[in-house]
């Protein structure tokens, strides 16, 4: 069959052998078979072109026709993505689902954008303007919270002509012209396509200065993540990770949220979706889906779309840091997108390396992890992508390939602990096991916002919880008894901190989220009632004298108290009053 068009050779899975014509460009979108299911190259060699399918393949034989469109796999941005949800390589579930029911029919190929919907379009540039790669000139109102500003496509320069006055417009609808200097004229809208694979173009890499603010205290004060920096979460089936990624979607000072469903269950997309469209977004009082945009990839859904999702969701994010936001990538989980890897690659036959995942794995880890940043935008502004990734390692085993490597590339690590989990002790970040590597970096951001002292705070209580753990070894061989009050002083507080502090209820209304002053006044009465306990016993009087006026019980109350609009002095007195009680029964 060589009369020049390219047929289906041979079908393996998802992956599809090519002949036919010249070699197909690497990386490029093809159309596979009768029902035109779309593909991208993965492998060129001989005569032969290997394709992965992003459908099932049930139905292909060989000889089926091969479509060639000679453009890498790409994605349609523009006004219209946010409050939507979409499959691994950009497609509308709702459309989807309008066309095809409830489940997808092979070979639906749509764009991610409403190509019908008008937008109230206002224009920023004039006739005759320079025209720039990133600048914005347009903006229309895409959400409550958001404002989408449209860009000048990178690599496009020269001068503006034809442009269109305010008004309603499509996503398609030319609203100016770019002529160049060789007066070439090229007509710009709403819409704009951008491969996938490919990293949007930035000015210069800025550094890291602020954290990304949760609300969650663990994460705060303890372990924070630079607002464009790169964070994992690791942990066996069950220990929460899905959880702390929905709570920091929710309440992260993110002003975008892309999270990225990868071979995750679909009823836990279905939660994601019932929750973000009920609660109210802390910014604007209307849905938090306003400024959220997801991507599902469920564990039913086909492997290789799985594997290009990662990238579509990176892509979104980089387009709206363009514009001058702040994005936070949720993705979950990339141990599963990891396993897409691994599935194609033995369809592939490449030689595998640890545990049967492929060489590559390492460098595609680094490729995605690296996108993220903070940013100054080809228009001048400041853009971040802040990208935290869910590792689901088999059995909690950190040390497999993905754990390890994806450590590699990140700067914070938040391990999660079955035992913390089984205790119902949330969010199950084990402090004994996580690191932050940002805190130098983001140090005077939180001396200057969370109050001076706070870094003397945070060792304090890194160091009560490592103590902690060094007499716990002795309380297990002897018991508590024995120990001196000292000793039982740095226990009982350390249980305080995980207990009173650490630990977060995510559907308390008053524990669920708590901003960094109120962090701050919790540090600042715990570490009190430590000292003035401490001056208790430098006096030889027992610590159970005062562990009986109730204070310690008292004080696990205070994350409700604070998020119910007690202020710190109620807790203050309540310590005072107990201490001097003591005081008083051993005058």
């Amino acid at each position: 069959m060589d009369d020049g068009r390219y047929y289906i050779y041979g079908v393996n899975g998802p992956v599809i052998t090519v002949r036919g014509g010249r070699a197909l460009p690497m990386m490029s979108l093809v159309y596979v078979g009768d029902e035109k299911i779309p593909g991208e190259v993965v492998s060129a060699g001989g005569d032969t072109t290997t394709v992965q399918v992003y459908e099932g393949s049930e139905g292909l034989g060989r000889g089926g026709p091969v479509f060639p469109t000679g453009k890498p796999m790409s994605i349609l941005l523009g006004p219209g993505m946010l409050s939507n949800i979409y499959d691994g390589i950009a497609r509308p579930l709702g459309t989807v689902a309008d066309l095809a029911g409830d489940f997808i029919s092979k070979g639906i190929t749509l764009p991610a954008l409403d190509l019908e919907k008008l937008w109230d379009v206002k224009l920023a540039v004039s006739e005759g303007q320079e025209a720039a790669g990133g600048m914005i000139f347009a903006a229309t109102r895409e959400s409550d919270a958001v404002e989408h500003r449209s860009l000048v496509p990178p690599g496009l320069s020269g001068k503006f002509t034809q442009v269109v006055s305010d008004g309603l417009y499509k996503v398609t609808d030319t609203l100016a012209c770019v002529v160049d200097g060789r007066g070439r004229s090229t007509p710009i809208s709403l819409a704009q396509e951008w491969p996938i694979r490919k990293a949007r173009p930035i000015a210069r890499r800025l550094p890291i200065t602020r954290p990304l603010v949760t609300g969650q205290r663990v994460i705060d004060t303890l372990f924070p993540v630079g607002k464009g920096g790169c964070a994992a979460i690791p942990g066996p089936f069950g220990a929460g990770k899905t959880m702390v990624q929905h709570q920091l979607a929710k309440w992260s000072d993110a002003d975008i949220i892309v999270y990225l469903g990868c071979g995750e269950r679909g009823n836990e997309m279905t939660q994601v979706l019932g929750e973000f469209s009920e609660l109210k977004d802390p910014k604007t009082g209307r849905p938090l889906m306003g400024r959220t945009i997801l991507i599902a990839n469920t564990s039913n859904m086909p492997v290789a779309a799985r594997e290009a999702s990662i990238y579509t969701g990176m892509t979104i994010a980089e387009y709206y840091r363009d514009m001058g936001y702040h994005v936070a990538l949720m993705a979950d989980s990339t141990s599963r997108w990891a396993e897409a890897l691994r599935e194609i690659s033995g369809r592939l036959e490449e030689m595998p390396a640890e545990e049967s995942f492929p060489a590559y794995l390492p460098s595609r880890l680094a490729g995605f992890y690296e996108r993220a940043g903070y940013m100054e935008t080809l228009a001048g502004r400041e853009g971040s992508v802040t990208v935290i990734g869910a590792v689901s390692p088999q059995g909690g085993d950190f040390s497999e390939p993905v754990t390890q490597n994806t450590k590699r590339f990140i700067r914070t690590f938040w391990a999660l602990d079955r035992a913390l989990a089984y205790a119902r002790h949330f969010p199950a970040i084990d402090w004994t096991s996580s690191y932050s590597e940002y805190f130098e970096d983001i140090k005077a951001w939180y001396e200057a916002n969370f109050g001076q002292g706070f870094t003397e705070l945070r060792q304090r209580i890194l160091d009560i919880l490592n103590s902690e753990s060094a007499l716990m070894e002795i309380v297990k061989l002897i018991g508590s008894d024995v120990l001196p009050d000292d000793q039982k002083l740095i226990i009982e507080t350390a249980k305080l901190i995980r207990q009173g502090y650490l630990q977060q209820n995510a559907f308390h209304k008053a524990d669920t989220y708590m901003p960094p002053e109120k962090q701050m006044a919790m540090l600042e009465a715990i570490l009190y009632l430590c000292d003035e306990a401490k001056k208790l016993t430098a006096k030889s009087i027992p610590l159970n004298q005062l562990a009986a006026t109730g204070i310690f019980s008292a004080m696990y109350k205070m994350k409700f108290g604070l998020g119910e609009g007690q202020p710190k002095a109620y807790f203050i007195k309540l310590i005072d009053d107990a201490i001097s009680q003591v005081l008083a029964k051993n005058a």
